[in-house]
């Protein structure tokens, strides 16, 4: 990695430190707190919220400081100023909801506008590798929706619905997630610390992705200091969703590595699937409408501390993740079907111990 990259890296990382200590300020000043008025709120007093607006700080200077060194190769300078635009909808978006407190149907909008931006700047999912040999490519629809300068400008309808529909799924899966202090924001770091070893691998050789990886991660890195139980701020809308959108873009980059992605977060995904499905098709309900049954609450009302449920779940990530870097693509899929039963027994052994402390 070149000396500028190293440089904003550390930049980053202070930023983010001393971004975080302001907009906590700004928080307190201006009433922008989370009260815990639910039996879902794990905390006992008001935490400011706002957290996400000092890691989109902290990553916009990382990038600014990186820029010769991040463009010129894979990347380009639009898909940068692509993902720092979305990050800015992001942090819009974040503050609104976290000051009044939007409607789902609202909330929904900016996460939304940011994929466009996204796809808009040209990066998107082209291609999905078959595990069982060669590709599917997605990039074969194109519709043409104006010319400028001679030059068709469009959309490629498969690709970008699945860019789209990813993107999605992984803001969600990391806002979803948010209910402990420090999970996200470490598990943040882990994710974007293995894409940074996946893109220096031979086999992917991209040093501006694993640059653009590590400013991600030390901008959660530093924000964790202050997110660490107890937590003195939280990200708020605008951070959950970041997360997820910087591990969602970063896969894409790094070479559409989806089944490493999903490695990564498979605990959070699959325990998120299994709540949305259980709110809309058992309980017919919204599956906006939060509750206790996620499985890292189920844990803290098991008895584990707070801080041992985080670890654990920041072990599971850490060790699947490492494990993408080692494996194919076909060992992969093996490894998401291993995941798959280790989330079953845990959810089975889960609700056994609920059941026989009810009694």
């Amino acid at each position: 990695m070149e000396a500028r990259g190293v440089v904003a890296v550390i930049v980053t990382f202070i930023f983010a430190v001393c971004a975080t200590w302001f907009v906590r300020r700004l928080a307190l000043r201006y009433r922008v707190l989370d009260i815990p008025l639910s039996n879902r709120k794990v905390h006992m007093q008001p935490v400011p919220l706002l957290g996400g607006l000092a890691v989109i700080v902290a990553v916009v200077s990382g990038v600014i400081v990186a820029w010769p060194a991040l463009t010129g190769g894979y990347l380009l300078s639009k898909h940068l100023v692509g993902v720092l635009v979305a990050a800015g909808i992001l942090g819009v978006g974040g503050v609104l909801d976290d000051r009044r407190n939007l409607s789902p149907q609202v909330q929904v909008l900016f996460p939304l506008l940011a994929c466009l931006v996204v796809i808009a700047s040209g990066i998107g999912v082209d291609y999905i590798t078959n595990p069982l040999g060669g590709t599917v490519r997605l990039d074969q629809t194109h519709v043409v929706l104006f010319y400028w300068n001679g030059l068709p400008y469009g959309i490629t309808v498969i690709a970008d619905l699945f860019t789209v529909a990813w993107l999605m799924g992984m803001m969600y899966t990391t806002k979803f997630l948010d209910g402990l202090d420090g999970l996200v924001s470490g598990i943040s770091v882990i994710g974007m610390l293995i894409i940074f070893g996946l893109s220096m691998t031979t086999a992917v050789n991209q040093p501006e992705t694993a640059t653009l990886s590590l400013i991600a991660a030390a901008a959660f890195f530093g924000f964790l200091f202050w997110n660490w139980h107890p937590a003195k701020i939280f990200l708020g809308e605008s951070g959950s969703l970041l997360a997820g959108f910087l591990l969602g873009t970063l896969a894409i980059i790094s070479g559409a590595k989806i089944a490493t992605a999903l490695l990564i977060m498979g605990i959070p995904i699959l325990d998120i699937a299994w709540v949305v499905l259980r709110r809309l098709f058992i309980e017919k309900r919204s599956p906006f409408l939060a509750d206790r049954k996620h499985l890292h609450l189920r844990l803290l009302d098991l008895g584990l501390s707070h801080r041992t449920v985080v670890i654990v779940l920041y072990t599971f990530t850490a060790v699947f993740g490492v494990t993408a870097l080692f494996l194919e693509s076909r060992t992969k899929v093996f490894a998401l079907c291993v995941l798959g039963v280790v989330m079953l027994g845990m959810s089975v052994w889960v609700v056994r111990r609920h059941q026989q402390t009810r009694v």
